[in-house]
């Protein structure tokens, strides 16, 4: 096990993987396949402590949704990158510069690994976030360098120990410790760094980064947004948000932040959430079924959220009541159109809380949403297609999931990121094993050079400037 806690360490980490990328060569699927392989059955083998850990990090996570979220959802991602990197390995033939391909000039795009990878992962999915990346960075043929959350010390600690029974630190290994490591940790010249947290965070990791020019993947999230269109179906509509806002208690990057909804069916969705939420949480404290917010302080930032929108004389829907000072869950607090400086207006509310603002048309929403940075996620509820198509080409966000939330992510075969505010990059098959290759133009020359017979060499002659003119065309 690897462990530092200094910028030195670190670089000396780093350094011996890069000696080793060097001397290896060139990385066979084969070779590929089984690192990724490894990373599987650490998962498999340590899932019963990792989610154990996971639980006493966030003082009471289910053991379920660990297991479903950050233990199956890296499976998955790593599964399908071992599955398909065979595919994704081949040269990709291009067309050659004109006239030398009649003398037999060819031309194509080699994808090879960068070399090292950084992934600082992030506590509210302490698991995916570290490993789901790194199934595209071992499908590209790099070595990486692990940096958990400091708020789940115990996943962190539980990881880092599968790891070193699995892996020579110089093809992964795990760097812990807190915020000042991470600090070093994004100052260091890797070949990639990948990044999940806040976006005030991620703006701090790429201005380190780009000390040593280093590309960056920062998936970070923002106010995400639920479009219910008047074709939609309430009932089901509020039933989805009910679950998908219930994950995690909230606590996700992709978790609906704002819902807009007609005037007219406000009171309805209220109603239908709240309704089903308490039928998915007959109870708040102490119910083994809910996440608690993972610590004082962020229980206490949401808590002032809604106390905030409390205070302004805004109407609060909450489901349930939660005993003070027993445990950190919290109810679904639903905040009814709060003014645009109220504090949960404001911020990502990473928590179980979220915003209801009603409009009388669908494109007074869409109009705000555009007002605001591009978050990551973006829903919409409805079975108008008309409507549904000029929502998808009149917003940007990181992703889309329509007539549901919180699903796109799980699409293996497609990118996962973000966009503006809410990140830069992607993860998931095979795009995101070209966010971790490098795309290398490479020219063949033909057998023939015709360049000097046709002129084209020094001494220049009049017929050679006269071809180059009847090139310029429209």
């Amino acid at each position: 096990m690897t462990q530092t806690n200094s910028s030195v360490g670190i670089r000396q980490l780093l350094d011996m993987q890069n000696q080793a990328f060097i001397a290896e060569g060139a990385v066979s699927a084969e070779v590929r396949v089984q690192r990724i392989q490894q990373v599987i059955d650490l998962l498999v083998e340590s899932k019963d402590a990792l989610c154990q850990a996971m639980g006493e990090d966030f003082g009471g996570r289910p053991a379920v949704f660990s297991l479903a979220n950050d233990i199956l959802g890296s499976l998955s991602s790593l599964k399908h990158a071992r599955d398909h990197l065979t595919e994704w390995l081949g040269d990709s033939v291009r067309p050659s510069v004109k006239p030398f391909d009649m003398f037999g000039a060819s031309a194509w795009v080699k994808y090879q690994p960068k070399g090292v990878i950084g992934i600082i992962g992030t506590w509210n999915a302490p698991l995916f976030t570290l490993l789901s990346p790194l199934a595209c960075a071992f499908a590209a043929g790099n070595r990486a360098v692990l940096k958990p959350s400091e708020i789940a010390p115990r996943t962190a600690q539980v990881l880092a120990q599968a790891v070193a029974k699995r892996f020579d630190p110089q093809v992964l290994a795990v760097v812990q410790g807190g915020p000042e490591v991470a600090a070093a940790f994004s100052e260091q010249p890797w070949s990639h760094l990948v990044f999940t947290g806040s976006t005030s965070v991620g703006k701090l990791i790429m201005g380190a980064a780009a000390k040593n020019l280093v590309p960056v993947t920062l998936e970070l999230g923002g106010k995400s947004p639920v479009l219910v269109g008047d074709s939609a179906d309430i009932a089901n509509v509020a039933e989805r948000i009910a679950v998908g806002k219930s994950l995690n208690s909230g606590q996700l990057c992709v978790s609906p932040d704002v819902v807009w909804v007609h005037e007219s069916r406000l009171q309805s969705l209220t109603d239908g959430i709240v309704a089903h939420y308490q039928s998915l949480y007959p109870s708040v404290t102490a119910n083994a079924d809910m996440t608690p917010v993972v610590n004082e302080r962020h229980h206490a930032r949401v808590s002032a959220y809604v106390q905030d929108a409390k205070d302004r004389g805004v109407q609060v829907v909450e489901t349930g009541a939660a005993q003070a000072g027993v445990d950190r869950r919290l109810p679904l607090s639903l905040v009814i159109n709060p003014p645009q400086d109220a504090e949960i207006s404001q911020h990502e509310i990473f928590g179980p809380a979220v915003v209801l603002r009603s409009f009388q048309n669908i494109r007074e929403a869409v109009a705000a949403i555009n007002q605001g940075d591009r978050p990551l996620a973006l829903y919409y509820f409805g079975s108008d297609e008309v409507e549904q198509n000029w929502i998808l080409d009149n917003t940007l966000s990181g992703g889309v999931s329509i007539n549901d939330v919180v699903m796109h992510p799980a699409l293996e075969d497609a990118p996962f990121g973000g966009v503006g505010a809410s990140g830069m990059g992607h993860y998931h098959g095979r795009e995101g094993f070209l966010e971790f290759s490098h795309a290398r133009s490479v020219y063949k020359a033909g057998s023939h050079d015709p360049r000097r017979e046709w002129g084209m060499l020094p001494p220049y002659n009049e017929q050679f400037a006269q071809m180059l003119n009847q090139a310029v065309t429209p």
